[in-house]
């Protein structure tokens, strides 16, 4: 089988009624012990407030970010570099480095169990068998000095108590949910022996070893040509409707979620500016710099015309501006802006917006 074949993962071996009743069984006692609630939301994440601690003053990250998650769902975080989104994912997992970062306000309630005041042990068991992530750079993520058949193996060692030889079989099974061809005998080569999309698809299998209810994916299509974007897009969009998983997929492309999000979050400068369904977001943008970002974004049926851009830059995040942080760089800016912070309006259905004139924006 070609790599570049998409894969149906119903299709792959390994996951029959037996494997799901047996993993039924452990989806209810891991909620018994620590006290979640399967009639209780998926995910909410409720005033979160992170900051980093530095020589040169404290970084205010994340700002009152608020968000859900559903069974099945899809939610988009996006906004450029240095706009939160990947803190905010690192403070639901529990892996920011404290010092210099520390989460100051806010919760995080997974079915009910707010993460941030579990133990550390307990966080630990949380990751990857009910929270998990892929990372942007697969290649730095994995281990170069261990087969990724090791690496897959090591969660069910762990957190399920197998032995190895079940272990190395339920990582083949992984490598061919996730469509790498002869996966029982890739599971001895070393990830400089896999190719960028490949080496993706391994980082994905791990983040499902233990069947999650949430996966985090962190611009999971970086440094990949569109060809594998598409294929990793479209993997991570079946895995997730086999599996009835909750999905936060983080990018700063707006191209690439347009397709698989049910809704949509834009950050800027730490907190969230714009929440709203795919369909409102990119049908009728309620802010300006969504609306910027949108417009950035290379049309077919625009060919020959310049693009937008944004100008300027992010505020340094050790000096927030009193006002509106997009002020700077807003073409519907006025005095108001400089010194009222903006709230998030409502302005339909499910829909807020950050901004003072969201009824300009969204009949402009």
């Amino acid at each position: 089988m070609s790599a570049t074949q998409d894969i149906k993962p119903a299709d792959t071996v390994g996951i029959g009624r037996e494997a799901s009743e047996k993993q039924s069984r452990k989806e209810a006692a891991r909620s018994d012990a620590l006290g979640f609630d399967p009639s209780a939301p998926l995910l909410e994440v409720e005033d979160l407030h992170v900051e980093f601690r530095t020589r040169e003053g404290v970084a205010h990250a994340i700002n009152g970010a608020s968000f859900s998650l559903s069974e099945g769902e899809t939610l988009g975080i996006l906004g450029e570099s240095g706009s939160g989104k990947s803190v905010t994912a690192q403070a639901i997992m529990g892996i920011l480095d404290s010092p210099p970062a520390f989460v100051t306000g806010g919760q995080v309630r997974l079915r009910g169990v707010d993460l941030l005041t579990l133990p550390e042990e307990s966080r630990r068991l949380v990751r990857a068998d009910r929270v998990a992530m892929v990372f942007q750079d697969a290649l730095s993520s994995l281990n170069p000095v261990f087969t990724v058949g090791h690496q897959l193996a090591e969660p069910f060692r762990i957190h399920r108590g197998y032995s190895k030889q079940e272990a190395r079989k339920e990582a083949a099974s992984l490598l061919d949910l996730v469509g790498i061809p002869a996966a029982s005998g890739r599971v001895h080569d070393y990830p400089h022996q896999f190719s960028g999309g490949m080496r993706q698809r391994v980082m994905i299998a791990m983040a499902l070893a233990l069947d999650p209810d949430v996966l985090i994916a962190d611009e999971p299509t970086t440094a990949l040509d569109v060809t594998v974007q598409a294929q990793i897009m479209k993997l991570l969009a079946d895995l997730q409707a086999e599996r009835n998983m909750g999905l936060i997929l983080i990018t700063h492309d707006m191209g690439v979620v347009a397709d698989v999000a049910d809704k949509i979050c834009v950050m800027y400068a730490g907190r969230i500016v714009e929440r709203a369904d795919v369909h409102s977001t990119y049908g009728n943008p309620a802010h300006p710099y969504t609306k910027a970002l949108l417009e950035s974004i290379p049309r077919v049926d625009l060919k020959g015309q310049q693009l937008a851009t944004i100008e300027g830059l992010p505020p340094n995040l050790t000096r927030l501006p009193d006002g509106c942080s997009f002020e700077p760089r807003c073409s519907w800016a006025r005095e108001r802006c400089r010194v009222d912070d903006p709230p998030l309006y409502d302005v339909g259905a499910g829909r807020q917006s950050a901004c003072h004139y969201y009824e300009e924006v969204l009949g402009s």
